[in-house]
């Protein structure tokens, strides 16, 4: 069952955090004119004066970021200068200064005095700070042209659903679009420094990130970026028909202009830069490998457990998940469950295949409209979800050109002072039956991605939590939402319980496999022999799995240890509770948090 991939937010790849510190430079220079009161007031209004600065740079820093966060950037006081994608970077000094100045911009307000609105986002800004000045050493490990949402798929789709309401907004667009080849450039000139050092990508992940930008090129005039061009144009009533006809015709040129030839030019590139790439095995083999992956793990899982403790916690849920597993098979056969002295793997294998067998034999009505999807899960979860404020979803489709190289789904998250707006993008060549979809719009919508972004958007947290990524937080919940999920379908609670475990192995294999892999140093056949023991045998299909991990490090950590901490949360919460114990209230204490590391989650959600 390797149909579990990512579904995920849609996000424009960007350097998490550093553009945020160079910004601190100028935050820090306002801040220090006027701190000096310890006035409880006075101190939380100079707080939010900070954070407001920080927001302000740190969303107006690139084209895409101000106009994905808002909506009318002139009601923050923004004015925008200069139309950019931005550049990558590896100026590791700048990053360095820049945390030291937000370590001491932060040391300058009392910290008991800030409200606990204020504590929450002066906790995640220490947390960033520290985060990026131990990141700012592996400036080169990392890979813009990932495997599973690297600039090479994701530019496509951010342009594609880029808002334009208005005549400026084409304008800006078009500009924007200009600036491909120099945004391209500086992607190259960073992929040449990644060689130099000895970093870059092997050869076969290297050909899927050629394939997929030719995949891009090859649609050619049938490019979803005219098509959902022109669908945005005609609905810009200021305009004239021959004024949107001629935009139009614009778009196509750009597109021909200079977004295809910066494509071309990079596939160009990548070739020149074939057979660079010395290690086709994980991060442990790199110098300082483990050191990096160790960093990667914590960055993207938000939580503060060892490796090796993320390992042990997964080994004790597939074997809880199992425990759960044999006991419905046990009632559904009405035997007892296998007694055996068997290996642990060879009884885990037999019982995995039993629960497989067990679930495809399932045969229930699932609608097959998205939007009835939708809805359902919008009723099923009133009883034990807090409610949300009005909103709005439109659920797309992936390019069938694009179906090859995008996630089986994702959600694009909308701008902050428009967040009613919501779109999911659904991968039909994904899809493989009617409950993969239905978990899968759990996972993007109710009580997933869009569930969660429109909950804590209708707090009105301060702007400047919107300019953090916490994938740990994020995934997990999702990945949480998912699972929940299948309690929501037409199943028996027997078959939504096989089959929700299933899936919780499945992705709990997945993470064994991407520790292993980078962490621990499995090879291909290594790989092969895991899934084997769990009595998955194709090993085309894991030699896959094995590539997709190579060139997306701790990925799979983001969605299944993310998971794992809330439920682990969720156990403490029951266990202090007792039978006061409400799931609509736990999910209301973490969900009030809002994203964050899972220490700053536990340590506000519950506080009277």
């Amino acid at each position: 069952m390797f149909s579990q991939a990512f579904n995920t937010q849609c996000e424009f790849p960007k350097r998490k955090f550093q553009r945020l510190l160079v910004a601190l430079t100028v935050a820090f220079a306002i801040l220090c004119t006027g701190c000096e009161s310890r006035n409880p007031e006075r101190q939380n209004e100079k707080f939010r004066e900070f954070t407001s600065e920080i927001f302000c740079q740190e969303a107006s820093s690139n084209t895409v970021s101000l106009h994905y966060t808002l909506k009318n950037p002139q009601e923050y006081g923004i004015e925008e200068d200069t139309v950019t994608f931005g550049k990558f970077s590896t100026d590791k000094e700048a990053i360095l200064a820049s945390g030291e100045n937000l370590k001491k911009a932060l040391e300058e307000f009392s910290y008991e005095a800030l409200t606990e609105e204020n504590k929450i986002t002066y906790d995640v800004l220490m947390y960033c700070m520290e985060m990026t000045q131990e990141g700012a050493e592996y400036l080169l490990y990392e890979e813009p042209l990932g495997l599973v949402s690297g600039v090479q798929t994701q530019l496509p789709v951010v342009l594609s659903e880029y808002p334009l309401r208005t005549e400026q907004d084409v304008n800006t667009y078009l500009a924007l679009l200009k600036t491909t080849p120099e945004y391209f450039d500086s992607l190259i000139e960073f992929e040449q420094k990644k060689a130099d050092a000895g970093l870059f990508m092997a050869d076969y992940a290297l050909d899927e990130v050629m394939s997929q930008c030719e995949a891009f090129l090859d649609m050619g005039e049938n490019n979803y970026l005219i098509s959902t061009f022109v669908e945005r144009v005609k609905s810009i009533g200021e305009l004239t028909e021959e004024e949107k006809s001629d935009y139009m015709e614009k778009n196509a040129l750009m597109l021909r202009t200079y977004v295809m030839p910066a494509y071309r030019k990079l596939t160009v590139a990548l070739q020149a830069l074939k057979g660079r790439g010395t290690n086709e095995k994980g991060l442990c083999y790199l110098p300082e490998g483990k050191a990096y992956y160790e960093y990667v793990v914590r960055a993207g899982t938000g939580s503060e457990r060892s490796v090796e403790e993320m390992k042990l916690l997964t080994k004790q849920q597939i074997l809880s998940d199992l425990e759960a597993m044999e006991g419905v098979l046990g009632e559904m056969t009405k035997q007892e469950a296998n007694q055996n002295e068997e290996s642990q793997s060879g009884g885990v294998s037999m019982r995995v295949q039993e629960a497989v067998q067990a679930s495809a034999a399932v045969s229930s009505q699932f609608s097959t409209d998205p939007l009835v999807i939708l809805k359902d899960l919008q009723v099923g979860i009133e009883k034990t979800f807090p409610a949300l404020p009005e909103t709005t979803y439109t659920v797309k489709y992936v390019p069938k050109a694009m179906e090859e190289h995008l996630s089986p789904a994702f959600y694009m998250i909308p701008s902050i002072d428009d967040y009613k707006d919501n779109v999911i993008y659904v991968n039909q060549a994904h899809m493989g039956n009617e409950l993969t979809l239905f978990t899968t719009l759990a996972h993007e919508g109710y009580p997933g991605h869009l569930y969660q972004t429109v909950y804590f958007a209708g707090k009105n947290p301060d702007p400047v939590r919107n300019v953090f990524s916490f994938g740990g937080y994020v995934e997990g919940w999702a990945t949480y939402a998912e699972m929940c999920s299948y309690y929501l379908t037409p199943l028996s609670k027997q078959e939504a319980t096989l089959l929700q475990k299933n899936g919780s192995i499945m992705l709990g294999l997945y993470t064994l496999a991407d520790i292993g892999i980078h962490y621990d140093g499995w090879s291909r056949m290594d790989t092969i022999a895991f899934f084997s023991s769990y009595g998955i045998g194709d090993a085309e299909t894991i030699e896959k799995v094995y590539e997709l991990i190579i060139g997306s490090p701790g990925n799979y950590l983001r969605y299944y240890i993310g998971y794992l901490e809330f439920l682990e949360m969720k156990k403490e919460w029951a266990a202090q509770k007792g039978e006061a114990f409400s799931q609509k209230e736990f999910h209301e204490a973490v969900l009030d948090v809002g994203p964050a590391p899972f220490e700053i989650v536990k340590k506000y959600a519950g506080r009277e």
